[in-house]
């Protein structure tokens, strides 16, 4: 007689397989959600624009690669640190010099890495570099079609800016450094052959004919002109160190651009403090420069003030700007040349103390949108 038992377990597998199936079915016809659930939040991030603020040079270390560019955003009054790395993945470069805007780009002067960056200015990426340059010093616009670039080479750069390329060569017996525009006359400071001594340098201040991109004339000042502006007068006036080496007392020179000549000299105690960048407020009657502390002087002066509106206190001060829309005083304070620095804002009537931002490696220049 067979057994039944194959038939019974066929019988009850079947049976366990279709109450399985009776619960999944069940269970697929469930609502899936009970409740609602919020979608996820939008973490798309809106594209950061550097149209409206205040660009910080930060130098870095000489040979360490680390120049950067920070931005104090004008809308939120937040400073975004190191922007060039961010929209180009790469590093700037060595030492920052300075910057200038032209149109929609932004052209950055990177001293040891003999060239210059330009920049669109809506996202800070790289538009293109001009090279052939040996230190490259300062940039100075003549109109929409050309600039003059300074440097440590016997040579001041003519920059095409419709193709940003060097187009010639202004032949420079010596290092340049400094530029000011007056009328079509490009008025540009001589420090001499950086690889003398003070003693045998000649300092002077070149006349440049920007029709004709020729040397004109020439004008003996102190010693390391590094400075140079011009106020509501017409006046031009240059900032002299005195040396490096303290070679002699510092001076500043105010200067008649169209007789050429030199009208007044004033003259610093020589205390070791050596003064340094100087500017200009946008109505232009009022200049400013660095001497351990900020200075403040009237272009109507007849002597160089004896105290600071802005003490140091014991900081750094580096780099000095003037806000040309609200004539605040932005002054920067390296530290140590190693730790990240600061940025003051100071009102320039009272030297109240109004905001403090943190920069990069040395911060040494400003650039304003407006």
């Amino acid at each position: 007689m067979k057994s039944n038992k194959p038939i019974i377990y066929i019988i009850q597998q079947l049976f366990i397989v279709s109450v399985f199936t009776f619960f999944l079915g069940s269970c697929s016809k469930a609502p899936i959600r009970e409740t609602p659930v919020d979608p996820p939040p939008d973490t798309t991030v809106t594209p950061v624009t550097y149209k409206n603020g205040i660009f910080i040079i930060n130098e870095g270390n000489f040979n360490w690669g680390n120049a950067s560019v920070s931005f104090i955003d004008n809308s939120t009054n937040t400073v975004i640190q190191d922007i060039f790395l961010k929209a180009n993945q790469r590093g700037l470069g060595d030492v920052a010099q300075a910057m200038t805007i032209y149109k929609d780009y932004g052209l950055i002067v990177v001293n040891n890495s003999n060239r210059i960056e330009v920049v669109t200015l809506k996202d800070f990426k790289s538009y293109t570099s001009i090279s052939g340059f040996y230190s490259p010093r300062y940039l100075e616009l003549i109109d929409s079609t050309k600039a003059y670039v300074t440097s440590l080479k016997e040579n001041i750069a003519v920059i095409d800016l419709s193709t940003f390329t060097i187009t010639k060569e202004i032949p420079t017996p010596t290092w340049t450094e400094v530029l000011a525009l007056f009328d079509h006359q490009m008025f540009v400071t001589s420090v001499g052959d950086f690889t003398l001594s003070n003693e045998k340098r000649k300092a002077q201040l070149y006349i440049i004919d920007t029709q004709n991109d020729v040397t004109v004339d020439s004008i003996m000042t102190g010693k390391e002109p590094m400075g140079i502006v011009i106020d509501k007068k017409q006046k031009l006036w240059v900032l002299c160190t005195g040396g490096y080496d303290f070679y002699e007392a510092p001076s500043m020179l105010r200067i008649d651009p169209v007789l050429r000549v030199v009208e007044k000299v004033f003259t610093f105690p020589n205390d070791g403090n050596l003064p340094k960048k100087l500017c200009i407020n946008s109505t232009r009657d009022t200049i400013y420069f660095i001497k351990d502390g900020v200075y403040q002087m009237p272009v109507t002066a007849n002597e160089i003030p004896s105290a600071p509106v802005i003490k140091s206190n014991g900081r750094v001060f580096y780099g000095l700007s003037i806000h040309p829309s609200n004539g605040s005083i932005f002054v920067s304070d390296v530290l140590d040349y190693v730790q990240d620095g600061k940025i003051y804002q100071y009102n320039s009537s009272s030297g109240t103390l109004l905001n403090t931002y943190k920069a990069g490696r040395i911060p040494a220049a400003f650039c304003f949108t407006n």
